[in-house]
């Protein structure tokens, strides 16, 4: 969070300023009943940021999010309290939930609302629900009235829906204001706005996440989109008197186990997509919330067309630090038992992450083979019916094979003799699936697992949430470890720190740890990512000690060496083992707000003759950028929003985030010095002349 303010201010040098952001649900409330407010989950210090920028907020507190969050920014706990096919429903646990979670949320929000005085002019209902396959109209109408308790008229209610009839139709909601999302296709822009006006006749034509890049999986080459679309997609907009907010502005990171999944077959595990550690999203802030190409296109597109763009600051790439490369030495395998941090749970049959209270990282699930199930002759086939990520097998603590999920309940051939005592199945949530309609993601073995014609247990499982490391700072270094393992360096900095990447070329796969932060997952041997984003917060200063930790999984380099380098690789090798489909960018539009919102003496209403927003009586039109402050460390909350501001943007969007609860947050700049006349574009706007 030490970065918010600079980033906001980079979005400000791009005239109309808004900010729009998401609120998860899943890292305000991880446990039931359990709040979190503080470091990067520290909400309403991020509102004051952007409002003491001046610039307004979209915010979009879901309480599905998306996100590309694991779970969709839904707490992994509702698994267990919410009957399957029941979440994003009418159903009363959920509703229950929801409820409950906003009780405590909405209230730190009421502040911040337009018509109380804050920034916050729009706020989004729910998020992409025409995308979803439930449909269920009695829970919208159910959530517009939740919110409507909370917001009433002081700012406007919104959704957002792709490009395309069919989300129309399940995602508006009566008295809700649609607006539409889709990317950087210049063809696309006119059919777009068609979509959107068939549901919402009357009003301003928004584009409420406007694609300027994409998100990217393992195994798959980190998208592109170019510049030159970005721009010219955005001038079409433009001169339909268009609403912008940009998805990403600024993507930042998926630190720790936070990022989700995608799956698109119901009957292909091998369509479960991972997403990468990075949320660069070829963004024009990228993901060290540095300027690209890309933001100094868009700035000069705003300044051309007589945008009012800030020049407080003059937003340029920050140095990075480059320090060299370190051996890690061996700490201690995961099979020692100094490693169990928590109890192991000892079943019949194995049980699944979700039901054992387990939200992320591994749990290893062994058994002692009988004499029964052993064959000093012939191999014999282990069939594990559930692998939910990825299983690593091990005889004795030899591994012997590792079996994705798209394999999970094919038969794999064992050679299993007399000597052979124990089997250990080390099981890795990868992400849960964050979007469509196979998002109840349940992680672990949660069906039989067979060897021959035997069902295999009891079964002891022994959790390794690895939601801390201090504990290995006791540890002493050994010299070999049996795989999966910890290891260890530590270093002192030449000088104060910089932002650095941490490059792991030639390791396999596995977490890595920077003085007990979790800076995610890293897995070169599929790529593209090949180094993981260190911000300087996370370093100490000389002549302190730095340490890094890393869990290995698969197999280490002869030398043991990482570095710390100045340069990212996000473009790195991709081993592709299946077949990949081309998928395009969604696309949308959404609901429908007829009425007029009156809020005592400020207003941010819709005059529906003219198809303008009017704020207080005056024209307004707003150009908004997305930044998550749940992936941005809270020391650069203030960097970012300023880079924000600096491209001519007015408003932030963001979510609300309880680990993955929406609250898109479009952080709309209000200028303090720029009248809203001087801030609308002649060359786009045109006069309404109201008929009696």
């Amino acid at each position: 969070y030490p970065y918010w303010l600079l980033l906001l201010s980079k979005y400000t040098n791009n005239n109309k300023i808004w900010q729009c952001s998401y609120i998860e649900w899943s890292l305000h409330e991880p446990y039931p009943g359990v709040y979190n407010f503080d470091d990067i989950a520290d909400l309403e210090y991020f509102l004051k940021l952007v409002k003491d920028e001046g610039m307004y907020l979209l915010l979009r507190p879901g309480p599905y999010i998306c996100a590309e969050r694991d779970f969709g920014g839904f707490p992994f706990w509702l698994l267990n309290e919410v009957p399957k096919k029941r979440l994003r429903t009418n159903d009363p646990s959920y509703k229950h939930y929801v409820t409950k979670w906003f009780n405590i949320l909405m209230p730190k929000i009421d502040p911040f609302l337009y018509g109380n005085g804050g920034n916050i002019i729009m706020v989004q209902v729910e998020n992409e629900y025409g995308s979803y396959n439930a449909c269920d109209q009695e829970y919208l109408l159910w959530l517009r009235d939740l919110y409507k308790s909370y917001v009433g008229y002081k700012a406007l209610l919104y959704t957002t829906d792709g490009c395309g009839y069919s989300y129309f139709t399940c995602g508006a909601i009566p008295d809700v204001y649609a607006t539409v999302d889709f990317g950087a296709s210049i063809n696309d822009v006119s059919q777009c706005f068609k979509y959107m006006r068939a549901t919402q006749k009357r009003g301003p034509l928004v584009n409420s996440e406007y694609y300027v890049g994409w998100l990217a999986h393992w195994r798959e080459p980190s998208p592109i989109v170019n510049s030159y679309d970005v721009v010219e997609t955005m001038k079409n907009m433009l001169a339909l008197n268009a609403s912008i907010n940009f998805y990403m502005f600024h993507g930042g990171t998926n630190f720790g186990f936070t990022s989700g999944a995608n799956k698109y077959d119901k009957l292909k595990n091998s369509d479960y997509l991972p997403q990468l550690t990075s949320y660069d999203y070829d963004s024009p802030l990228n993901e060290a919330g540095d300027p690209t190409e890309k933001y100094f296109k868009i700035k000069k597109l705003l300044e051309e067309t007589n945008f009012v763009v800030s020049n407080e600051i003059s937003p340029v790439p920050a140095p990075k630090g480059d320090y060299g490369t370190f051996t890690m030495q061996p700490l201690i395998s995961l099979f020692e038992k100094a490693t169990q941090r928590i109890k192991p749970i000892e079943s019949d049959v194995p049980l699944g992450f979700e039901i054992m209270g387990i939200n992320t990282g591994f749990v290893m699930y062994e058994t002692i083979l009988t004499n029964e199930q052993k064959d000093n002759k012939f191999p014999v086939n282990l069939t594990i019916s559930t692998i939910r990520d990825q299983a690593t097998i091990f005889l004795d603590q030899v591994q012997v094979n590792i079996i994705p999920r798209k394999y999970e309940n094919i038969p794999v051939s064992l050679n299993i003799n007399s000597t052979v005592q124990k089997l250990s199945i080390l099981i890795e949530n990868q992400g849960r699936i964050n979007y469509g309609s196979f998002m109840e993601d349940r992680k672990g073995i949660f069906e039989p697992v067979t060897l021959g014609n035997n069902v295999l247990g009891p079964w002891k499982m022994i959790p390794h949430p690895l939601n801390e490391t201090s504990w290995l700072s006791t540890i002493e270094p050994q010299k070999n470890v049996v795989l999966p393992a910890f290891y260890k360096t530590q270093f002192t900095l030449p000088d104060n720190p910089l932002d650095t990447y941490l490059d792991v070329s030639g390791w396999k796969k596995g977490v890595a740890f920077v003085n007990g932060i979790n800076v995610g997952r890293y897995w070169p041997s599929a790529g593209p990512q090949m180094t993981l984003y260190v911000p300087a917060t996370f370093l100490i200063s000389p002549p302190g000690l730095n340490t890094i930790v890393m869990l290995e999984l698969e197999e280490v380099p002869e030398n043991l060496s990482i570095s710390l380098t100045d340069k990212p690789i996000l473009f790195g090798p991709i081993n592709i083992l299946y077949l990949i489909k081309k998928r395009k960018p969604r696309n949308g539009i959404q609901s429908e707000s007829k009425e007029t919102l009156k809020i005592a003496e400020r207003t941010f209403i819709v005059d529906y003759e003219c198809n303008e927003f009017l704020k207080d009586g005056q024209v307004f039109r707003y150009i908004s950028g997305s930044l998550h402050y749940f992936r941005i460390p809270k020391p650069y909350w203030k960097d970012r929003i300023q880079k924000v501001k600096a491209a001519g943007l007015n408003a932030i969007s963001t979510y609300a985030r309880s680990r993955k609860l929406v609250l898109q947050i479009f952080l709309i700049m209000q200028l303090n010095e720029i009248q809203p006349e001087s801030i609308q574009t002649p060359k786009f706007i045109l006069n309404c002349q109201k008929q009696d």
